[in-house]
């Protein structure tokens, strides 16, 4: 009985008399626990599921469920390394005592399974009693009414207990592959392990700059959302491994430059942090450049899912020009006057009239852009790596229907046309060339361009051409270039109401109805598609309200990764400094000198990964305005706002854990 009991009673006192780096991982863990819970409650509830938009949600909180998972089981195993470091001396006098690595073994076996029953029930308790509360927060974001409904999701629990069983498996064989393949000795001296002064690395160090200042360079030169969206994923790893690289060996060359310098390094508040730094900086720096990105992600998940949330009217707007919109597939006259009156009636039935109407027709045609040249055959749709051309959609409209729609008097011989490029597109072409067709010369270009959402819409820039002979055009694309390009005709008409949701709602639902009644007793009238603000603007928000909400959770989850590493460098160099501070204090080092020291090294070093984070997000900053371009987040000004906003309140939160941290660390060098 005693021996059953023997090795849950003495994994038991293991967490206890390390509580210190135990409570912070367990506290973290149920943290973990709790949103995977929330995410995956959210992703499966039926009451969301039956709202207007609540699909949408779920089917971003599904993306998001995946990310989280991969980022509980990389977190995990991150702030395990500083758990287990910590424990090896006390393993290796186990051994050492008489205790075989078997022993240690059936030890480590039972901590395991004491904090991950801790984490999965305190984290199952706390999730369910906030999932509730996340629902109505979620709801309340994509514009919803609240549901009042309270249940429990099996599958949700199901999920937890299954993915945290595979984390805490892993971490259990990791840690005792890492005890088996160490000798007694070893784990006794592995407190002291890296204690050696590294030397310098020239050659990294300015491989590191070279990365970054490329990563850089990648990031404010490119002008194409498209291409953005593209190279992001690629300035971001370079910028990781640039950071990781400088801070590594620039934070050797740092404290070697600082040491040179005697005026500053031999005084009471600088010698004992900046030689105790010199002698750990390859895990030091490496701790540091990890904050450094962890901090990124942050700013840049919350920033941009903030733009997008709190810019979403606007957005819609881009998106639905006009309250209604019809959209024929179709480029006849005939077909677009009768559309066009149909809905006017509809209106008139209803009360309204019709207001700021827009109509024109124009051909959509799929092309790849190269130069001055727009292929449109074997169009690959996607955008070219190697950046030599890309796609875009070809907007052909008749000039008479842009004069018409903007009161100009824009008049053109054949051969001639305007332009106008979306996205923030820029051509600098005196011709453009159509496959198949004679070069049009560009005669000038068009400023405002007619409304359009599904240009909006589309991730692909746009090219308008304005043209005088637009049947020309209309006869090639259903006669010989019909084989050879992805080419729709479309009449484009819209129209405000102002009137309150409701009623615009109903007033798209009878066009609707009527053209179904035209399609019924006509085969061949084409295809026409309805859409009202009022009847998008719950999917919209849904989008964008999810996004937001998924931004906080992940935000949440590398807040939490950067506070852990940050408390678990403080305490792990704290119980290494502790004997040098004992020596110091012997010799007569004040306990204000000693803090005024700790002091330094925090302001030596460990702000480094908030400034060089601020320095990423200003140069990633151009980047990411592409990138919300693509997302309708036109409004440059609010995303600087919320960028801003974001790094004042997380720098906050910054300094704030340091000067939490560092008491902690205070207080173990102060007892000597």
């Amino acid at each position: 009985m005693m021996k059953g009991i023997y090795y849950p009673k003495l994994a038991w006192l293991g967490i206890k008399r390390n509580k210190q780096v135990y409570i912070p991982f367990i506290l973290t863990g149920i943290g973990m626990v709790i949103m995977y819970y929330i995410i995956t409650f959210l992703e499966g509830s039926d009451a969301l599921y039956r709202m207007s938009g609540g699909q949408t949600l779920q089917a971003t909180l599904g993306f998001g469920v995946y990310v989280m998972s991969f980022f509980t089981v990389i977190f995990m195993f991150y702030t395990n390394s500083f758990l287990i470091r910590r424990r090896k001396k006390e393993f290796g006098l186990y051994n050492i005592l008489g205790m075989g690595k078997w022993n240690l073994a059936r030890m480590l076996v039972w901590e395991n399974l004491i904090i991950y029953t801790i984490c999965v029930l305190a984290g199952l308790l706390f999730g369910i009693l906030f999932s509730k509360l996340a629902e109505l927060g979620a709801v309340h974001m994509i514009g919803l009414g609240p549901t009042y409904q309270f249940r429990i999701s099996v599958e949700a629990v199901r999920h937890v207990i299954c993915l945290f069983a595979v984390v805490f498996g892993l971490i259990l064989v990791n840690n005792l592959r890492s005890i088996h393949v160490s000798k007694p000795v070893e784990l006794l001296r592995s407190e002291n392990v890296g204690e050696k002064p590294p030397k310098v690395n020239w050659f990294l160090a300015l491989l590191g700059v070279l990365v970054l200042c490329a990563a850089y360079y990648l990031a404010v030169s490119i002008q194409n959302p498209m291409a953005a969206m593209v190279w992001f994923f690629v300035a971001v790893m370079m910028v990781i491994a640039a950071t990781y690289l400088l801070f590594i060996s620039g934070s050797v060359a740092l404290c070697r430059l600082l040491q040179k310098n005697k005026k500053f390094y031999y005084r009471t508040n600088h010698f004992v942090a900046v030689s105790s730094m010199s002698y750990r900086m390859k895990r030091n720096g490496a701790g540091l450049a990890s904050i450094c990105i962890l901090s990124t992600m942050v700013l840049v998940t919350l920033s941009s899912t903030a733009c997008l949330f709190f810019g979403k009217e606007s957005g819609l707007k881009l998106r639905y020009p006009r309250e209604i919109v019809l959209n024929s597939i179709s480029v006849d006259k005939e077909t677009a006057d009768a559309v066009r009156s149909m809905a006017r009636e509809a209106a008139a039935d209803a009360g309204k009239q019709t207001q700021e109407e827009v109509f024109y027709r124009y051909l959509e045609v799929a092309g790849e852009c190269t130069d001055d040249h727009v292929n449109t055959k074997d169009v690959s749709l996607g955008y070219s790596f190697g950046g030599d051309h890309s796609t875009i959609d070809l907007l052909i409209v008749p000039v008479e229907d842009y004069n018409e729609l903007t009161g100009e008097q824009e008049t053109l011989m054949p051969g001639e046309a305007l332009i106008g490029m979306t996205k923030n597109g820029q051509y600098s072409y005196d011709t453009i060339t159509i496959e198949g067709l004679e070069p049009l010369c560009i005669k000038g270009t068009v400023g405002k361009l007619p409304p359009n959402g599904n240009e909006t819409a589309a991730i692909f820039p746009s090219i308008y051409l304005f043209v005088p002979d637009f049947e020309r055009f209309v006869e090639f694309y259903r006669g010989e270039g019909a084989e050879s390009a992805y080419v729709t005709e479309h009449s484009y008409y819209g129209f405000d109401l102002s009137c309150a949701d409701q009623e615009q709602r109903q007033v798209a639902g009878a066009i609707a109805d009527r053209i179904r009644e035209l399609q019924s007793r006509d085969e061949t009238f084409p295809r026409v598609w309805v859409e009202s603000i009022a009847g998008e603007r719950d999917d919209f928000y849904s989008m964008y309200g999810s996004l937001f909400f998924l931004g906080i959770l992940l935000g949440l989850v590398f807040v939490f990764a950067t506070v852990l590493i940050i408390y678990y460098k403080q305490i792990s160099e704290g119980y290494e400094d502790r004997a040098k501070f004992d020596i110091m204090q012997k010799v007569g080092m004040t306990g204000r000198e000693i803090r005024k020291s700790v002091n330094s090294q925090v302001l030596t070093v460990f702000f480094l990964p908030l400034v060089t984070a601020g320095i990423h997000m200003a140069f990633a900053f151009p980047l990411i305005n592409k990138i919300m371009i693509l997302f309708n987040a036109v409004d440059l000004s609010l995303l600087i706002w919320t960028t801003v906003i974001c790094f004042l309140i997380f720098g906050f939160f910054y300094i704030l854990i340091y000067r939490m941290t560092s008491r902690a660390y205070l207080k173990l060098v102060s007892k000597g």
